[in-house]
């Protein structure tokens, strides 16, 4: 069996992040911009039996650094455990509240 890690991994932190972005408003707004459309050859999307196309959304000005991403991430959002503590909903708000003042 394998070990477990301590951590999320990159892998799970990708596969979460592509699920955010096939859910967004903003991969929707650029599919429907184009409508339903391949913008370099037409293609139009369709889910007919034996005649589906499939159309994808691609970043023009690429993912350039994905490391870069997972660091933030694990320091902004992963973060350590020791670093984190648990409180009620109530003193949650609180303290984010106390916290957005200072």
């Amino acid at each position: 069996m394998a070990k477990k890690s301590l951590f999320t991994t990159n892998t799970q932190i990708k596969a979460a992040l592509r699920q955010l972005w096939l859910r967004s408003r903003e991969r929707a707004q650029a599919i429907k911009r184009d409508n339903y459309s391949c913008r370099n050859c037409g293609a139009k999307q369709s889910r007919a039996k034996g005649k589906e196309v499939y159309v994808e959304v691609h970043h023009r000005d690429k993912i350039l650094n994905w490391q870069q991403i997972y660091e933030v991430i694990r320091e902004c959002l992963l973060c350590s455990p020791d670093k984190m503590e648990t409180l009620c909903k109530e003193c949650h708000k609180a303290q984010e509240k106390k916290d957005v003042n200072k």
